[in-house]
């Protein structure tokens, strides 16, 4: 795939877990900003009765991406007990062995569906 890699994943928040959720999605993106010098954006965003969560990245490609998963992947397993993930949405055409490693995540996560969806036509101006 070439050109920029839009992620978002999108969550349930277990009832009771929002202030351990908050703290460990702070770490996690300390840790991201601090070891992945590729990555575009990191951000976590919630609802406003913080029931649903939504994690946004921008990747200037699929290695990016990759290195993503390899490197803050570990770190992803404790998030089972705080969230259920419902979904996650690539814009762009990853391959069979990236598709697989989201695949494995959503399983870890909560077993949600991930969703691909390729570019047709547009451009980047970053």
């Amino acid at each position: 795939m070439s050109g920029l890699v839009l992620y978002i994943d999108t969550s349930d928040v277990r009832p009771g877990a929002l202030g351990a959720l908050k703290a460990g999605l702070e770490e996690l993106a300390r840790f991201v900003e601090a070891n992945e010098p590729r990555i575009i954006a990191y951000n976590a965003y919630l609802s406003g009765n913080g029931s649903l969560l939504s994690v946004v990245h921008l990747h200037p490609d699929e290695a990016s991406l990759d290195f993503h998963l390899k490197v803050a992947g570990p770190r992803f397993a404790p998030f089972a007990r705080y969230v259920t993930l419902k979904t996650i949405e690539i814009f762009g055409a990853p391959d069979e062995e990236l598709l697989l490693q989201l695949r494995k995540k959503a399983e870890l996560l909560g077993g949600g569906t991930v969703i691909v969806r390729e570019l047709h036509a547009g451009f980047d101006r970053l």
